[in-house]
């Protein structure tokens, strides 16, 4: 069957291939990247979005994070969200890469979704700037990011495992990515507004922590599971090796050794310090995410 309408990631439906994508011959991976450019971006400018207001929305229920820097977050993360949505809109064909065109009714739910992931967020900017006491547009917009990872993974992979496995990894990078932007702006308001209490970078640092630990682990199931066009674990020595090594040591250990590094320096108010790993931990993801989303649509293999 051809590429461009099975795909690599995914099986016909009803074939007894189990979860495991199809093999093919890899493609040299700078070519793949390259033609995978408008997904990735798409990708990235997701996660940033989604983890942001995510971030807030936690912030805002569990601290006494300033009205001011839940505001800027939320308005960061409308800002984001709407350039996905226009993005979306122009994304290419794949008929080149390892994912297939989604059927129009999932396209129509994935661009729905952005769209309102970004009015909702852009009335929890409202929100914040009104000090409303819970952040029911944050979680409204958060339901809204959920439908979009599900339509876009079930879209471009098909009703099949590799579909959830896409929709879990892009909900995953933006819990990540997002994340790590959030708590970066949080520790540089702390340079300007000093008598801010710690709890809220602490709060932030700690699930960043969990977050990386989470993908740590699942870069382990993945692997084992064979979620690409390689068999158990053979990704690790296959054609895309090297971006694969360099997506685990660069940003997943890193990142959590500098992640943990924040949370202590937090603890004890050497919020310089803090900011400073802040700044290189948010470098080190957002190369990860874009490493990890040029794997996935240029090479099939999650990680």
């Amino acid at each position: 069957m051809g590429r461009a309408t099975q795909g690599v990631l995914g099986s016909p439906l009803g074939s007894r291939e189990g979860p495991r994508l199809v093999r093919y011959t890899p493609r040299v991976p700078s070519r793949s990247i390259l033609e995978s450019l408008a997904y990735v971006n798409w990708a990235l400018l997701f996660s940033l979005s989604l983890g942001s207001l995510a971030t807030v929305v936690l912030l805002r229920w569990r601290t006494d994070a300033s009205r001011g820097y839940l505001t800027f977050a939320a308005a960061c993360a409308a800002l984001l969200a709407g350039l996905t949505y226009l993005l979306d809109g122009g994304l290419p064909a794949p008929e080149s890469l390892s994912i297939h065109a989604a059927p129009a009714a999932l396209e129509a739910v994935r661009r729905g979704g952005l769209a309102v992931l970004t009015v909702l967020a852009a009335a929890e900017v409202i929100a914040r700037s009104r000090s409303a006491r819970r952040p029911w547009f944050g979680l409204a917009g958060i339901g809204a990011g959920v439908v979009v990872a599900l339509a876009a993974g079930l879209g471009w992979a098909g009703p099949t495992w590799p579909g959830l496995a896409i929709a879990a990894q892009l909900l995953v990078l933006a819990a990540a990515t997002g994340g790590v932007l959030a708590a970066m702006i949080l520790g540089h308001w702390y340079l300007v507004t000093p008598r801010l209490s710690e709890g809220p970078l602490i709060l932030a640092a700690r699930a960043l922590t969990a977050v990386v630990v989470l993908q740590i682990v699942l870069f382990g199931v993945w692997t084992a599971l064979g979620i690409g066009p390689y068999g158990p674990f053979a990704v690790l020595t296959g054609g895309e090796a090297f971006f694969v090594w360099l997506r685990l040591v660069v940003s997943l250990v890193f990142p959590l050794v500098l992640t943990m590094m924040a949370v202590r320096t937090a603890r004890t108010r050497s919020m310089e310090s803090a900011t400073g790993l802040l700044y290189i931990d948010t470098a080190a993801i957002l190369a990860g995410t874009i490493v990890a989303a040029a794997l996935l649509f240029g090479a099939g293999v999650i990680v």
